[in-house]
């Protein structure tokens, strides 16, 4: 059964993957027809077509190499400038020939009656507006994964209902030995500010220090108490009444909440309380909060890959262990999703909500990374159209003659080395997915 359920997480996990592509891919679909480019191909996945049907104009399909998508729209590049008498430019150089093969390739599909439908006739703004669309259409998909997991599933965390109150102050590090509080209070001990001031288990905490506290801000309460010292007043309910008491925060060596910093101590305000936990629903706020810390970390991850590329290489082919954070592919994030799905004995929120979290984590690092100025990224046709925007309003405001498109062509040297790069690090990636894959779960 677990092998059975490792097949359906990877096949479900990469359904999600191709939706998302689709959906990507659907962004700069709709702009580019709203404002009048014409659109001959729609297709999830590279290499040779193993599905498609035309619908008006444009032909959708499937491809046999899932690994990205594109919206084929006529005219993406402007014809060099000095044409010679075969289209090509009066122009040598080295790349020379591949801007020119590039310039007929966009021109393949432009008949006469579709000359003013060219994707580089559009206005500069209107340009963005259709290679923005497509990441931004993942960053809307992750916002409505993540909505779905934490307004909707919950996540597991702590409450703000009293589970135990301990009696007496104990430095982490002795807790920490015994993986728990000790039965007996050591000698000398001090009771701690939660018993002193008559906080009892059962209390709900829905005050502290003046400022209300919701039954789903267990953690933003475990935070507030940390950031305390001194006397504060706190409000509790107990048996439908509340009661207003005032307790003594003192500083107590306590261990650090943050993961990145597992087994670590920090000293801080403490209590004395044991929180109860279990699944809750969070607010809006809460999950614009997450997206933005998701959107913050995946891009410190995406300028650290550089330096991670020896101990990936590492890892696919020397036998050497595989960080816990190495970067993965579409093989390893697949893979990850069955594993989600053959644990056994674990309650459903926790697979649904892992489960969805990954998948909104692959969108945002869509949109971060197609947002990269390079092409044949997105971003390295928004760089283009922005460049030629200023360039025109720079030359309207002196009253100079409008200096024409931006010759996209020219970033075409670029495009080609990252496409190398980018094949031998996905290549790597793969290797180091099916030969020594991530496990989350050990």
């Amino acid at each position: 059964m677990t092998i059975f359920w490792t097949i359906v997480g990877i096949a479900i996990f990469f359904v999600g993957l191709l939706i998302s592509i689709a959906w990507h891919e659907l962004g700069h679909f709709a702009t580019a027809r709203w404002f009048g480019i014409k659109v001959p191909e729609f297709m999830v996945g590279f290499g040779r077509t193993v599905w498609s049907v035309r619908r008006g104009e444009t032909e959708y399909g499937i491809k046999a190499i899932p690994l990205g998508g594109y919206v084929r729209m006529i005219g993406m590049l402007p014809p060099a400038p000095g044409r010679g008498r075969l289209g090509r430019s009066r122009r040598t150089g080295p790349f020379q020939g591949l801007m020119d093969d590039a310039r007929a390739q966009s021109q393949m599909d432009v008949r006469p009656e579709d000359a003013d439908r060219q994707f580089w006739t559009r206005s500069p703004w209107k340009r963005i507006v259709v290679m923005f669309a497509g990441p931004f259409m993942n960053l809307i998909l992750a916002v409505a994964l993540f909505a779905t997991v934490l307004m909707g599933v919950g996540t597991f965390q702590v409450g703000t209902q009293v589970a135990a109150v301990n009696e007496c102050v104990v430095p982490a590090a002795v807790v920490a030995e015994q993986e728990a509080p000790p039965a007996e209070c050591p000698a000398g001990a001090p009771p701690t500010p939660a018993l002193a001031a008559g906080i009892q288990p059962g209390d709900r905490i829905v005050a502290f220090d003046g400022r209300p506290v919701a039954e789903n801000a267990g953690p933003g309460l475990q935070e507030s108490i940390r950031a305390s010292s001194g006397p504060m007043p706190i409000t509790v309910e107990r048996g439908g009444q509340q009661l207003n008491l005032t307790v003594d925060v003192i500083d107590n060596t306590l261990a650090d909440l943050n993961p990145r910093n597992r087994g670590q101590t920090v000293t801080a305000g403490f209590l004395g309380v044991e929180l109860s936990q279990g699944y809750y629903r969070l607010g809006p706020d809460q999950v614009v909060e997450r997206v933005g810390e998701m959107i913050t970390g995946t891009a410190e991850a995406i300028t650290q890959i550089p330096a991670r590329v020896p101990a990936l290489f590492g890892a696919a082919f020397l036998g050497e262990e595989r960080a816990q954070d190495s970067p993965m592919g579409v093989v390893g994030v697949s893979r990850i999703g069955g594993e989600i799905l053959s644990q056994e004995g674990v309650p459903w929120q926790d697979n649904l909500g892992l489960f969805l979290s990954m998948l909104a984590a692959v969108n945002i690092s869509l949109f971060l990374l197609n947002l990269l100025p390079i092409p044949p990224l997105d971003g390295g046709q928004i760089v283009p159209a922005i460049w030629e925007s200023i360039k025109r309003n720079t030359a309207q405001a002196l009253g100079r003659p409008d200096p024409g498109p931006v010759d996209a062509a020219r970033l075409l040297p670029f495009a080609y080395v990252f496409v190398l790069v980018f094949l031998g690090f996905s290549l790597m990636v793969a290797v180091a997915d099916i030969v020594n894959p991530v496990r989350i779960f050990g």
